[in-house]
């Protein structure tokens, strides 16, 4: 059904204007303002590939009762127009797994589902479209492997993030199987130090609360470790806490003793890579006076890309063109907020500055459609021209 729903994400997500900046060197201009696209931004391949099986499925099964276990992708507009479409979410309110039966089509997001959900759905007979990212799979490959060899899968990502909770079901495959996540460096710290010098338990189960598998001994269950991360999170840190993880277990149990005690294996999703190296470069190559993100406000990768731009230049991370109220106000999320205030809004004034020229820099996350890049621009365009009248 490939073809049959091309020309339907065409006129959904297609932006004529991002193609003119990419054949114009990533760069638009208008009057005083200058704006450069990062090199990689937006949709990667994961991403397209799960939109574009949610389209076939509502083609290929048009009597059938479509659902899907949650947002496809972390993006309001997306998912929006997948409603407007006819597909059901099981995360609405309204919706029940209970009443799921054989003649209902599930998808399966691009972050995946847990075991525990995909053994139901199978057990209730539902026809599953599966468009989990090979990137995640590959992660999940990874975590099978450390269950199977009686190795802990450290985690390193959000405990809560549909991803990440399908990743450590993985370990759970079998009976010695166990996971622990960590958030950052700061937990990974804690996870180091109980493995150098030991401590108490019950103090850290308690630190850690649901982010250990069930019956979770940090004495034994930090003997033998392997790293892996939800693809999303900022690279940089994930290889710093496998270096510190790598550190303390050589201090626990001798270098020798590493190959025993501690694996690690690149589990970086080239598409989350490639788009935090295209900001850094834009960042290095750019004097920018700002820097926008355009991105769901639950989206890991785009809150991670905001986190490199924040650390260089002033940045907004904004959900979409609609949160560009003026050239005086824009409404966006405080870059570096908790993970559980990730609907929580911030109104700035003063944010575009008046000076000429003015030079602002433009990525988007993975989840982030062209359609949307290219709103962004034009406005952008607009209130420059609006602000060097006045």
């Amino acid at each position: 059904m490939k073809e049959a729903v091309a020309g339907e994400l065409a006129a959904a997500y297609h932006s004529g204007i991002v193609d003119e900046v990419r054949g114009n060197d990533f760069q638009y201009s208008a009057g005083r303002l200058t704006v450069h696209l990062a090199r990689e931004f937006g949709f990667c391949y994961g991403v397209d590939r799960a939109v574009d099986y949610a389209y076939q499925a509502r083609r290929r099964f048009p009597n059938q009762n479509v659902f899907l276990t949650g947002e496809i992708i972390h993006n309001p507009h997306v998912n929006d127009r997948l409603r407007a479409a006819g597909i059901r979410f099981l995360s609405d309110d309204r919706e029940s797994w209970d009443r799921l039966g054989a003649g209902d089509v599930v998808i399966l997001p691009a972050f995946g589902v847990t075991v525990g959900d995909m053994s139901r759905l199978v057990e209730q007979g539902c026809t599953l479209v599966d468009t989990t990212c090979g990137s995640v799979l590959n992660v999940w490959k990874n975590v099978v492997r450390y269950a199977q060899d009686g190795y802990t899968a450290v985690i390193h990502g959000k405990v809560k993030h549909e991803e990440t909770r399908a990743t450590a079901s993985q370990a759970l495959k079998y009976p010695k199987g166990r996971f622990l996540v960590v958030l950052d460096r700061d937990e990974a710290q804690v996870v180091c130090d109980f493995i150098r010098n030991g401590g108490e338990a019950s103090a850290f189960l308690a630190r850690f609360g649901d982010a250990v598998s069930p019956g979770f001994d940090p004495f034994r269950d930090l003997e033998r470790i392997g790293c892996a991360n939800q693809t999303t999170m900022l690279m940089s840190e994930s290889l710093e806490i496998g270096e510190m993880l790598r550190a303390a277990m050589a201090d626990r149990y001798g270098t020798d003793g590493l190959t025993e005690h501690f694996r690690a294996f690149d589990t970086i999703c080239s598409a989350t890579q490639e788009r935090q190296d295209a900001v850094i470069a834009l960042l290095n190559e750019r004097h920018l006076d700002l820097m926008l993100v355009v991105g769901g406000y639950n989206s890991s990768n785009t809150c991670n890309l905001a986190r490199i731009c924040a650390e260089r230049v002033p940045t907004y991370h904004i959900a979409d063109p609609n949160c560009l109220i003026s050239a005086g106000e824009v409404r966006h999320r405080p870059v570096g907020a908790p993970s559980t205030t990730v609907s929580r809004e911030e109104t700035t004034r003063g944010w575009f500055p008046s000076h000429e020229p003015l030079v602002v820099g433009l990525t988007a996350g993975a989840s982030t459609p062209n359609n949307i890049v290219g709103q962004v621009i034009e406005k952008l365009g607009q209130f420059a021209a609006v602000s060097s009248a006045t």
